[in-house]
């Protein structure tokens, strides 16, 4: 497998915004986004906080070769019932999909965030749960949770 996933710096953000075009436009058969007048989809809100949430919110770029081929956005949530890392948002293009690149891109950021994770994929896109289930079960060889609520499946495991 050859890629390189790398902790994305302030200079890659508007490599992400400009992904995020692509991203909106695959998920858009799922949610209710449409382009505005420009022609373009909304920015993706708070993408800054990214670069300035210490130890809350972790950004990444992901390039095979020279090429840029995605983006993974991991988030640590923290609530009253429980401290988790879950994915904000998770994107390969169209291209370099089923070559594995997403299944172990998602092995690293799991090694590189230890401890309790929830994932989730609205409960319309049947291709991510397909893919997160596989991508999880191989992961935690199948030792996770999976539950529904309010419109979304979501997978919980531990990797401490």
């Amino acid at each position: 497998m050859n890629f390189i996933l790398v902790k994305a710096s302030l200079q890659h953000k508007k490599v992400i915004e400009n992904l995020m075009q692509f991203y909106y436009y695959d998920f858009s058969e799922y949610v209710k986004h449409d382009v505005e007048s420009d022609g373009l989809f909304p920015p993706y809100p708070n993408l800054e906080d990214y670069w300035t949430s210490e130890n809350a919110k972790f950004p990444y770029i992901i390039q095979k070769e020279s090429n840029y081929v995605g983006f993974v956005l991991v988030k640590r949530i923290n609530t009253e019932n429980q401290n988790h890392f879950s994915i904000g948002e998770f994107f390969i293009l169209r291209k370099y999909r089923r070559e594995g690149i997403g299944k172990a891109v998602a092995s690293k950021i799991f090694n590189l965030h230890r401890g309790i994770w929830e994932v989730y994929q609205k409960e319309s896109n049947k291709p991510a749960q397909e893919f997160w289930n596989k991508t999880i079960s191989a992961y935690t060889k199948g030792i996770f949770r999976e539950r529904q609520e309010d419109g979304k499946v979501i997978q919980n495991f531990e990797n401490l």
